[in-house]
């Protein structure tokens, strides 16, 4: 395999993310209706897919990073694996209790919840070791621009199919588009101050 650019993986990231978005939106409704069982399979794990070359995606990023970065990479995935078993060890000692009531669709934000732990703690280790996580002035298209896209996309999204969507659909459109609008901004803000710093 040849080695990618920031530019192809952010790229490559996107449209899988897209693609994860459309398979919520089209077939996920589609699943309770269904009476066919294959069917029902696939449409169920048809999100799985573009989600599983988003991991890919980010195997060989760490696999093509020197030392350092791999470094700051294994730390926030140490760290979100962390996190994650924390809350589930909690959730689960509350639901057995009866206190709080989980069902199985709790399961879909382990991923999500992993991907933004590790994002923050990689922000944070990049910036103790001096470097920057949010590093992109050569980029044709700065990353806060896709967040800020990506996140007005899902809201809108949201807005717009909030009639004809479950509620579960709903609250993954309004979450998503919510958090790449908060990541956005905070890229933009992070690369605002690192220019003025530079000129002053």
């Amino acid at each position: 395999m040849s080695r990618l650019s920031e530019k192809q993986y952010t790229r490559r990231a996107m449209v899988a993310m897209a693609l994860y978005t459309a398979f919520m939106l089209l077939a996920w409704p589609l699943v309770r209706t269904t009476t066919s069982v294959p069917l029902k399979v696939c449409l169920a794990l048809a999100p799985v897919v573009p989600m599983l070359y988003v991991i890919s995606l980010m195997f060989r990023r760490i696999r093509d990073s020197d030392e350092l970065e791999q470094r700051m990479h294994l730390v926030g995935l140490g760290v979100a694996t962390a996190v994650l078993g924390t809350l589930s060890l909690i959730a689960g000692f509350l639901s057995a209790a009866g206190i709080l009531k989980l069902d199985g669709t709790v399961l879909i934000w382990v991923f999500p919840v992993t991907v933004i732990c590790y994002g923050i703690t990689r922000w944070w280790v990049s910036r103790r070791y001096g470097a920057d996580a949010a590093c992109d002035d050569d980029a044709a298209v700065p990353r806060y621009v896709w967040f800020l896209l990506g996140g007005c996309i899902g809201l809108a999204t949201a807005w717009f199919s909030r009639h004809s969507l479950d509620d579960m659909s709903e609250g993954f459109l309004c979450g998503a588009g919510a958090g790449f609008l908060g990541m956005g901004l905070i890229s933009g803000i992070t690369r605002w101050q690192r220019r003025r710093q530079v000129h002053d």
